[in-house]
């Protein structure tokens, strides 16, 4: 999971990087969504629940998956603890 963290981490950096390319009149509105996107990905609210997924991911071994899906799946259906 810790490369979820490192993805998100980079999705913003990409996120910045587009979002500084968007200068004509009729991609202000995309770029505005982005930077909607981008402040969700900031939020407290969005890092909280990272944490909580990568404690699950770290109780149920999915660390090495590094998959924030397979955290879910046991989340959701229940994997054999340990």
């Amino acid at each position: 999971l810790v490369c979820f963290f490192l993805d998100t981490d980079r999705a913003l950096v990409l996120l910045e990087e587009y979002c500084k390319k968007l200068r004509k009149p009729e991609e202000q509105q995309l770029k505005k969504a982005i930077r909607k996107v981008m402040g969700i990905f900031k939020s407290s609210l969005f890092q909280a629940l990272l944490g909580s997924f990568k404690k699950k991911a770290t109780r149920h071994g999915t660390t090495s998956h590094t998959s924030l899906p397979a955290v879910l799946a046991c989340d959701v259906l229940g994997c054999p603890k340990d």
